[in-house]
């Protein structure tokens, strides 16, 4: 892999972290608290799993092995999301499989036989659900387990949801909100009236999902115990495993809400190296122009732009899984987040989608379908193309997120 260089000579937009507060104590994900306290819920019982390779519990076991073991219940069939049951995917159209280490027959719910899984339902009496979110409107695991959801309740199946953190915390909402919910089926690229950055859990997403749906799922979740929303997840003292492929860090997840935006532009989100979503490119970038214009609008003023430092970078994507400029230097600007309590990566990622656009007229492209669809509508796509302001485009945003935080305060369960 070829280094990247990092030059001092970026726009530094830096503010004073706050004081460290006292670790807190360590998180106990959805699967230990059923196993050591909510047994109940599955003993007697036969039931699936929908997992990958993030279900584990903080000693990395997984929760495939550690549930088949639970006395007095039975696991009988596994499903998985995108990415597969490793975790190891980026393709679409994954097939059903078998685990090697269980035996059991894995259903696929990306690219499997849908029939098939749905049929698997009739042996089980209860559906778990352990997935790690990322906490953006774009990732998929919300909308594969509202799907599984909406068969189960059809089916009169109990869903137990064994909840993880949110890992980019639980407070900040930030981004434009989707104004509809979607299907779960067909919008996999966020279905539910929630901002980018919705700060909820899975479980939380799964309460929502159940009432505006109208699924009437028997729905429990399972908390995770001792999370509080302002913990990231790196306090939790549960280890970082990659949620998908292209996931590498907790840095890239708290970017990730904004920066996920240009996978439908022609500029690379750092596919192909060990820092994507933290940073932009391409051969005709202009680093510099672009971090002038930035400072020509005012953005280095420690509000606009607050608790995030942006210089310029050069990168080479390898196999990149997008197509993006495989094996091609790359100029670009990288992210680095210097304020968690102040930094808005939505504001940033238009802020920079404008500056491309200002400085590269002739070379910058949207990719219209797959931006729209990332972004909600073709709303913030023909703002940029039309010039406007990153503030203005910000600032139309307040409304919807006013209301969001108040329709979702009823389904937050810490």
């Amino acid at each position: 892999m070829r280094a990247h260089h990092l030059s001092v000579l970026g726009l530094l937009l830096f503010c004073t972290a706050p004081a460290l507060a006292p670790p807190p104590a360590p998180v106990r994900p959805g699967v230990e608290v059923l196993l050591a306290d909510s047994l109940h819920l599955i003993t007697g019982k036969r039931f699936g799993l929908l997992t990958n390779h993030t279900g584990v519990d903080r000693l990395g076991h997984r929760d495939a092995d550690l549930l088949r073991a639970a006395p007095g219940a039975r696991l009988t069939v596994l499903f998985s999301p995108e990415h597969g049951f490793r975790g190891l995917e980026d393709r679409p159209g994954l097939p059903d499989g078998v685990d090697s280490a269980t035996g059991l027959p894995i259903y696929s719910l990306y690219g499997g036989s849908r029939l098939a899984a749905r049929t698997a339902l009739d042996s089980v009496d209860v559906v778990l659900i352990d997935l790690q979110d990322v906490g953006a409107r774009y990732y998929t695991y919300p909308a594969t387990a509202a799907s599984l959801m909406r068969d189960a309740a059809g089916k009169g199946k109990r869903v137990i949801v064994l909840d993880r953190p949110d890992p980019i915390g639980g407070v900040s909402v930030q981004g434009n909100v989707r104004a509809a919910i979607g299907d779960p089926d067909s919008d996999f690229v966020g279905f539910l009236p929630v901002p980018m950055r919705h700060g909820m859990t899975l479980g939380e997403l799964e309460r929502m999902a159940n009432d505006l749906l109208g699924l009437h799922a028997d729905l429990v979740v399972v908390p995770a115990a001792g999370w509080r929303r302002g913990v990231y997840y790196d306090s939790t003292g549960m280890p970082w495993i990659k949620p998908s492929p292209n996931m590498p860090s907790l840095e890239s997840a708290i970017h990730y809400p904004g920066t996920c935006l240009f996978e439908g532009t022609n500029l690379s989100v750092g596919r192909g190296t060990p820092m994507a979503f933290q940073m932009i490119g391409a051969p005709w970038l202009d680093p510099a122009a672009l971090l002038r214009r930035l400072r020509e609008w005012g953005m280095g003023n420690g509000e606009w732009l607050a608790g995030v430092e942006i210089a310029d970078t050069t990168f080479t994507p390898r196999g990149p899984t997008d197509g993006k400029y495989d094996g091609v230097a790359l100029r670009g600007v990288r992210l680095r987040v210097t304020n968690r309590d102040r930094y808005d990566p939505t504001w940033t990622a238009v802020a920079l989608l404008a500056a491309v656009r200002a400085t590269h007229a002739d070379s910058f492209r949207f990719r219209p379908q797959s931006f729209d669809r990332l972004a909600a509508g073709p709303e913030l796509r023909e703002a940029v193309a039309a010039g406007r302001a990153p503030a203005d485009i910000w600032r139309g945003w307040d409304a919807a997120l006013a209301r969001f935080r108040q329709t979702r305060a009823k389904y937050l369960l810490y």
